[in-house]
């Protein structure tokens, strides 16, 4: 069974404006759309059985909030197979079920109730550092939601850990016939940069080698980047379309995180991200 690209929204904008982007993803990769919806409604709604005069508010808005991004969908890109669904839940267990048989998911940095940004701990975080698929968060500024740019930006740290992500990167450009830049961050004095940027570029053509000879189309620049990683990246994708991350992930004090790359990148980025876990 072919597994869907699968979006989360909650009716916010920027709940629309991740649809549109789902909705593009979809089409460039022939997949087909999933649009869900986490309401909790019925739990509150009490345990008699006796039947309701009408159907209750929260039923009826939950309905007509997926009802009217299917529809949103359809007529954004008429050829992708769309299918919609309310799922009695919190929006993190409903999420992260969705990733067990998703292609990838797709997220809004924020929705109803939050304040401007992405909070450590919000929906989109944890479901970052949890999911067992790729998790995409569609953010940053106009050119990059656009795809203006015809750049993924892809970072490579640890290329045994990360050649799921490396492979995705590669996936993503050729869809979208556009060049992937894979990026080392060097973060040694001054004095040992020279041979560490060696190391780092021959790091770099160790990680790439193998998506490379599978997706021979695909132009590839390296580039080995003074500076911490998680601020050489944020600072790249103001120039991408898309930022591709490992999910590194680790235990803090708010639970697992996606690692100290990711979670930056999902905060600042410019662009949408995509962190992808190893078992990818």
């Amino acid at each position: 069974m072919e597994h869907p690209l699968t979006v989360g929204t909650d009716g916010s904008d920027a709940a629309f404006r991740s649809l549109d982007w789902a909705v593009d993803e979809a089409a460039r990769h022939a997949l087909p759309l999933r649009i869900v919806h986490a309401s909790r409604w019925e739990r509150y709604e009490g345990t008699s059985s006796a039947p309701a005069p009408e159907r209750p508010v929260e039923q009826v808005l939950a309905e007509n909030i997926v009802a009217s991004a299917a529809d949103h969908a359809r007529r954004r890109h008429a050829d992708v197979r769309v299918s919609a669904e309310v799922l009695a839940d919190d929006a993190v267990t409903v999420l992260l079920n969705e990733g067990l048989h998703a292609w990838a998911l797709v997220l809004g940095p924020r929705g109803h109730g939050e304040i401007t940004g992405l909070l450590l701990g919000s929906v989109s975080m944890t479901v970052a550092a949890r999911a067992r698929c790729p998790v995409i968060v569609v953010r940053g500024d106009p050119a990059g939601l656009a795809g203006t740019h015809e750049r993924v930006l892809l970072g490579v740290a640890d290329p045994a850990g990360e050649m799921a992500a490396v492979r995705f990167a590669f996936r993503e450009a050729e869809a979208r016939g556009c060049t992937l830049e894979a990026v080392c961050a060097d973060e040694s004095p001054g004095e040992a940069r020279r041979s560490d940027e060696q190391q780092a570029m021959a790091l770099l053509d160790d990680a790439l080698a193998e998506a490379a000879g599978a997706h021979p189309a695909v132009r590839v620049e390296r580039a080995v980047a003074e500076g911490p990683a998680h601020k050489v990246l944020v600072h790249r994708a103001a120039a991408a379309d898309l930022l591709v991350v490992g999910a590194q992930r680790r235990q803090g004090h708010f639970g697992l995180q996606p690692g100290r790359v990711a979670h930056t990148a999902l905060c600042h980025a410019a662009c949408p991200v995509a962190v992808v876990p190893r078992t990818v």
